[in-house]
């Protein structure tokens, strides 16, 4: 599992010489050569490849990967394209239609997001198959909050959307005199209902990136890959 080959590399390289490291990486290995693991070794940093470190406008956090097979793929709340988008997206694209008049995509692969800027990173990066939440607890939050802090550290206003009482408790690592956290319910079936639906998060969040100057992401553009 190779660490990501981008410009986020010299921000988080000390991060690869921490004896945490060592053990995630040996502890994510054994369970490799045991049972399934999502997403695939080389999909595990899709989001940093994906999102350059400069380029990051929005930051999306989710909470760790989808564990049905063929559904994780690197990024955060999305699935590749020929994988039925689960509930949590497919609430998240309904309230895209009512915040944006989006109509809903014909799939649930969100890396056209993630070419304008939206960083879509979950907290731990790797999960069991079929046992959410199994790789929890093993040293990939301590990388990934780096990854927050170095957002957190641009210059640029970054609009950080935080869904669900796991992701809001992130907004500690957030600086919000210079950026912006947009937070709700999560969008899963048993959560949505209370706070996610009517929350606008993406006329919001371009508004947040409008008034910094920084132009809006194209959240309609998922029906162009």
């Amino acid at each position: 599992m190779s660490a990501p080959r981008t410009d986020w590399n010299p921000i988080l390289r000390g991060q690869f010489e921490e004896p945490y490291w060592k053990d995630l990486q040996a502890f994510v290995a054994a369970e490799r050569g045991q049972r399934d693991v999502f997403p695939a070794r080389d999909a595990v940093f899709a989001a940093l490849h994906l999102t350059p470190y400069a380029e990051v406008k929005v930051l999306v956090l989710g909470q760790d990967p989808y564990h049905g097979p063929g559904q994780a793929h690197g990024l955060c709340f999305s699935v590749p394209p020929d994988v039925a988008p689960p509930p949590s997206l497919v609430n998240i694209f309904k309230e895209l239609e009512q915040d944006l008049g989006c109509p809903p995509p014909g799939h649930g692969c969100l890396e056209a997001w993630a070419r304008q800027g939206v960083l879509l990173l979950n907290a731990v990066l790797t999960v069991r198959a079929r046992q959410a939440a199994s790789h929890q607890g093993r040293g990939w939050e301590r990388f990934t909050d780096t990854v927050i802090e170095a957002v957190n550290a641009k210059s640029d206003r970054v609009v950080f959307v935080l869904w669900g009482a796991y992701a809001r408790k992130k907004k500690r690592l957030v600086d919000q005199s210079r950026h912006v956290v947009i937070e709700s319910a999560h969008p899963s079936p048993l959560s949505a209902a209370n706070g996610f639906f009517g929350s606008r998060p993406f006329s919001r969040a371009n508004a947040a990136l409008d008034a910094a100057g920084r132009g809006p992401v194209d959240w309609c553009c998922l029906h162009d890959v």
